[in-house]
């Protein structure tokens, strides 16, 4: 009786991993078959075809890539958690090591396009730690994963096609073409279709080396922000005091006002020194997690831009101020 049980068992644990097993058969056959019209597509652009063999030659559905893309940490976490997380002591220390030893070149290319080296700082040392942890997904298949998921397929379909252009013009190794879960490229975090619009050659060897040149790195930066509305001679926004009893209903960063309003309203800069006397207008960013208050000037706009979070765009202000000094 007990062997009966035992042959039974085992029967239906393998009746029941047939579905699995067709699944994984199927998944595979989806993404074989989504490969062969990336490939149509890509002879279509001029893409060559030993590109596409080293590029998409052994790729598979990443799991990985998907989990993260249905996870997205900054819609669950809290600006409290988020601020500990970005702007710990080692990341401040390590920047502001890293811009003594760079800023002869951070400032030039600050003055270059007219950008300020605290946002310029501040966005490397948020995106990949001033260059030391780039990410070590193989970008082709992550984009070819979430391409193929479906969930925003085309917009991910386009930056594969980008990807393989990058390829295909000789600008990184495939071996080197490695970056985030979502595709993200080099020391900046650019998207492939990005890199085509905004990287550049600071340094003046014909390539626009993201992933090893600083120089190349840190103005590609300064020219996606430039290029995206920059104002000079203006700052992010600023920590700003509230006094007792303000009414913060409506509260946001596109309600702006002349600095001066606020001003009569009793904000006070976080010190308590009044605000600086300008023609600028305001909106009012409150972090209730830690009670604290920002103004954010139109520049603060640009940084989302990079990264459409207010998380992320104060967490970059603040790095930046901190990193380079105010």
């Amino acid at each position: 009786m007990q062997r009966r049980h035992f042959i039974s068992g085992s029967v239906l644990a393998a009746t029941a991993a047939i579905p699995a097993i067709r699944i994984a058969r199927a998944a595979e056959q989806s993404f074989n078959d989504f490969l062969t019209g990336i490939r149509h597509e890509a002879r279509q652009r001029g893409i060559s075809e030993a590109t596409l063999n080293r590029a998409l030659g052994g790729i598979s559905p990443n799991q990985r890539v998907i989990e993260l893309d249905q996870r997205q940490p900054e819609g669950t976490m809290t600006w409290a958690r988020y601020r500990a997380s970005h702007l710990t002591e080692a990341r401040i220390t390590a920047g502001r090591r890293v811009y003594r030893e760079s800023r002869t070149l951070i400032e030039a290319i600050a003055g270059r396009y007219r950008v300020s080296s605290h946002v310029i700082m501040g966005i490397w040392g948020n995106e990949t730690n001033y260059g030391t942890f780039t990410g070590g997904m193989n970008v082709i298949e992550a984009l070819a994963t979430l391409a193929w998921e479906g969930r925003r397929g085309a917009y991910f379909r386009s930056e594969l096609m980008a990807a393989l252009k990058i390829l295909d013009e000789g600008h990184v190794r495939p071996d080197h073409m490695k970056g985030s879960w979502a595709g993200a490229l080099g020391q900046p975090q650019f998207m492939p279709s990005n890199f085509f619009r905004f990287a550049v050659d600071f340094d003046g060897d014909g390539r626009r080396d993201i992933w090893d040149s600083r120089a190349d790195a840190l103005a590609s930066i300064a020219n996606y922000l430039a290029r995206n509305g920059w104002r000079s001679g203006e700052t992010w926004g600023r920590e700003v005091r509230l006094p007792s009893g303000f009414n913060t209903a409506g509260a946001s960063r596109d309600n702006r006002r002349p600095l001066s309003a606020w001003a009569r309203a009793g904000v006070r800069r976080v010190d308590g020194r009044p605000l600086p006397v300008a023609n600028i207008q305001a909106g009012l960013v409150v972090q209730d997690s830690l009670n604290q208050a920002f103004l954010v000037y139109p520049n603060f706009g640009v940084i989302r831009r990079y990264n459409p979070s207010d998380y992320y765009a104060l967490a970059v202000g603040l790095l930046g101020d901190l990193v380079v000094g105010v």
